[in-house]
């Protein structure tokens, strides 16, 4: 029987943040690679849901995960504080069909969803319920309110989301590795002093390694 020793656990590295503009590129890549990661995520799920029969499934989820998705994947290409990603990052992928097409139509439902209608019967019809033909005196008996699903897609479009998501995820992943490289050279240059009496960043982690979806090119 062997007398070795498991080794110790290396005792965790001292994290101080940078203060550097390549530091916020890579922070931003970072931030946009996680808001993809959860766009995949929530599309393996909906799929998940789309295969449950509808008389069975709590309408509640499918439109919570579309909605999810969707707010992610366009906060991706807001320019808000971040540098976001643009038109150039999407005709950039290699994948075929009309993604630049479909990628449209996705911030278009979007909009959708976070826009109150200005025609209100576009989001529910509202009509007069007729006594039936032949039965009776003809009347009016009632209003019945018909609302509209805000889930308008089908597993093609999941799918394809989920595909364009992940591509995005790993194209920015990788120039993310990159730009570690070039965050790296910068702060070997800065001084040691003024670094190790920073702060240490108490949740710092790794970028987590990308979900994979099936592939399957964005068509519109």
């Amino acid at each position: 029987m062997s007398d070795s020793k498991p080794a110790s656990p290396q005792p965790p590295m001292l994290t101080v943040a940078l203060d550097l503009p390549s530091a916020q590129v890579l922070a931003d890549q970072a931030s946009i690679v996680q808001d993809l990661q959860f766009v995949v995520e929530c599309c393996k799920r909906l799929l998940t849901e789309l295969d449950i029969p509808e008389e069975d499934r709590d309408p509640v989820v499918p439109q919570a995960l579309w909605s999810a998705a969707l707010a992610s994947y366009t906060r991706c290409f807001s320019k808000g504080k971040r540098f976001g990603l643009g038109p150039g990052d999407i005709t950039s992928l290699p994948l075929e069909g009309e993604v630049v097409t479909f990628h449209k139509w996705v911030a278009g439902q979007r909009t959708k969803l976070t826009t109150h209608p200005a025609d209100p019967f576009e989001a529910a019809k509202v009509g007069a319920a007729l006594a039936l033909p032949g039965r009776g005196e003809r009347r009016v008996e009632g209003i019945a309110i018909l609302t509209t699903s805000r889930v308008l897609v089908d597993d093609t479009g999941v799918r394809q989301l989920g595909a364009l998501a992940a591509a995005l995820a790993r194209q920015t992943a990788e120039r993310a590795q990159e730009q570690q490289d070039t965050v790296l050279e910068e702060a070997q240059q800065l001084d040691l002093d003024r670094l190790y009496r920073q702060p240490p960043l108490s949740s710092a982690r790794p970028l987590a390694n990308l979900p994979t979806l099936p592939q399957q090119p964005a068509k519109a």
